[in-house]
């Protein structure tokens, strides 16, 4: 028995697959995700080029062009102000991406530290923590967000801290949840054996083993803060003219459907579009990162 083992070949043993690889080839697999993941890295691209490829300025007007259909000079047509829609859309989508992306990332913050301690210290201070959390569920955080606007003033800036702010709850829960499973594993014991400081547990052992349902809600909330900031926009609370949004430019073609449809529709699309990539590519991230999911 003896002889056997030792000459087996250590190259001919089967290789590990770490989470991560393994979440990888699942997510390939889904077909529909690389889809929306390849839409939205060409939406991010086209994003952060739009200064160099936009047809036209996205403030530059013809009164005497007016309102035009698609054409060879314009390809989506034009706004009342003889303005290059194709240009809107693209400048808008820099603002709508940005709005995305800034305020997930503030919900993200703030939600990913309040759970991991919650979750972590447990207890009295856990307690008094998610009771607060369930008090600002309550409120109506639509109406708390118009009033900082109305207040404070209509500011890119302030619309990002805004929305992230109301944002986090949901992500401070599932986080709490998750460090809570972790909390008694071995690897957090022996943190603690060795003398390691709660803030260290937290933020070198707890948070990277609980970023599965972190990137997944990730992927899910940046279209819903995208959705968030179109209804604001809708309102007239959000971007101002001449800057533009797909939310804005969503808000001024319902005004003129019936007579310029295409000032609707193409906003329309591009905002529906990167919504459905967005949340193909949750799903997809659910699916790959789920440990209940059989392997092949």
């Amino acid at each position: 028995m003896t002889t056997a083992i030792s000459e087996i070949d250590p190259q001919e043993l089967p290789k590990g697959v770490s989470l991560w690889q393994d979440a990888w080839h699942r997510l390939r697999r889904n077909k529909l995700a690389m889809i929306g993941a390849c839409y939205l890295i060409a939406v991010i691209i086209m994003a952060l080029l739009t200064p160099w490829i936009a047809p036209y300025a996205y403030d530059a007007q013809d009164l005497r062009l007016g309102a035009t259909p698609p054409s060879a000079a314009h390809w989506l047509g034009t706004d009342l102000f003889g303005r290059d829609l194709l240009s809107r859309i693209m400048y808008g989508g820099r603002i709508s991406l940005l709005v995305g992306f800034i305020a997930t990332a503030v919900a993200l913050v703030i939600g990913v530290t309040y759970g991991a301690i919650a979750g972590y210290v447990g207890g009295r201070v856990d307690a008094i923590m998610m009771r607060l959390v369930d008090i600002l569920y309550a409120l109506p955080f639509m109406i708390f967000i118009i009033l900082l606007m109305v207040v404070f003033g209509r500011n890119l800036l302030l619309m990002f801290l805004a929305i992230g702010v109301v944002e986090w709850l949901t992500m401070a829960r599932i986080v709490r949840g998750q460090v809570q499973s972790l909390r008694q594993q071995e690897f957090v014991e022996a943190a603690i054996s060795i003398g390691l400081s709660p803030a260290r547990i937290i933020w070198k052992h707890l948070i990277p083993n609980a970023l599965g349902p972190v990137i997944v809600y990730t992927t899910l909330t940046i279209p819903s803060v995208m959705l968030l900031e179109a209804f604001l926009s809708f309102l007239g609370l959000g971007i101002q003219p001449p800057q533009s949004s797909w939310g804005l430019l969503i808000s001024h073609g319902v005004e003129t459907m019936e007579e310029y449809p295409w000032l609707l529709i193409f906003p329309g699309l591009a905002l529906t579009m990167t919504l459905f990539a967005l949340n193909f590519l949750g799903d997809g991230l659910r699916d790959a990162l789920d440990p209940r999911v059989s392997k092949d």
